[in-house]
């Protein structure tokens, strides 16, 4: 069986960049969200449409929402960790679209590394920004409620 990012007319590069991108597209970014969200493969995530990606992440936001049981009260500090991850994934797409747009070429060791090191920067980057607006709301949560939060992100990476 053929390996699964080897297709005819599908040159390495564009090969190693759907990779790159599955592993840490958004995906990566809304880590413990992703995995709430079911079992959707990283490169298949690559080549969704931005329409089915923006649909993917609305149905990550909305599983986290209800895995916090965020309440009304809570909205005005859910809305910006929301915001976060819709831009995390926009980001990242963009990216991706201009490296695809680059002109076809096989790339050395080198440049493999950085466009490497390019994402994981923007998958650090995005994070921080994820992380600022939830722990805004997350101080905000009664005690009860971050211990559930705790255990919401705690599972993430065991689940089957």
């Amino acid at each position: 069986m053929p390996h699964p990012t080897s297709r005819p007319g599908v040159s390495l590069r564009a090969r190693r960049l759907t990779t790159i991108a599955g592993l840490l597209g958004a995906a990566a970014l809304l880590a413990p969200v992703a995995a709430t969200a079911g079992a959707m493969s990283t490169r298949h995530h690559a080549h969704m449409t931005s329409a089915e990606r923006a649909e993917t992440v609305e149905m990550r936001i909305s599983k986290l929402h209800t895995e916090l049981k965020i309440t009304p009260a809570e909205e005005v500090n859910w809305t910006p960790v929301a915001q976060a991850m819709r831009d995390n994934e926009m980001k990242m797409q963009a990216m991706i679209t201009a490296k695809k747009s680059e002109p076809a070429h096989d790339i050395n060791a080198v440049e493999d590394l950085k466009n490497y090191e390019m994402f994981n920067q923007a998958h650090a980057d995005g994070l921080k920004l994820l992380i600022s607006s939830f722990e805004v709301l997350y101080l905000t949560m009664p005690d009860d409620q971050k211990h559930l939060a705790d255990d919401v992100f705690r599972k993430f990476g065991h689940r089957a």
